[in-house]
């Protein structure tokens, strides 16, 4: 374990013993998830964007109309962090 500092950017540096213990290494892709009051960070699968490809294929919602939804989104979850 080990403990982070949120620098001006709003960036953190995995501590080495998270890295190694999940074997994360640079330009590794992770998500980052919301349980109750936890953030979780889940290393990336590469085939998940080879999967992921294709996702809008049989939606009605565009790929850039659901973006400009999620963004409509943005100010509220902003206000609920208080950044």
């Amino acid at each position: 374990m080990g403990i982070a500092k949120i620098t001006r950017n709003c960036q953190i540096t995995l501590p080495k013993d998270v890295r190694k213990v999940q074997g994360l290494k640079e330009g590794d892709s992770v998500l980052f998830s919301v349980e109750g009051d936890k953030v979780v960070i889940t290393k990336m699968k590469d085939d998940v964007f080879a999967a992921a490809a294709g996702i809008w294929k049989n939606t009605k919602e565009t790929g850039a109309a659901y973006q400009r939804r999620i963004r409509a989104q943005w100010k509220t979850r902003q206000q609920a962090v208080n950044w």
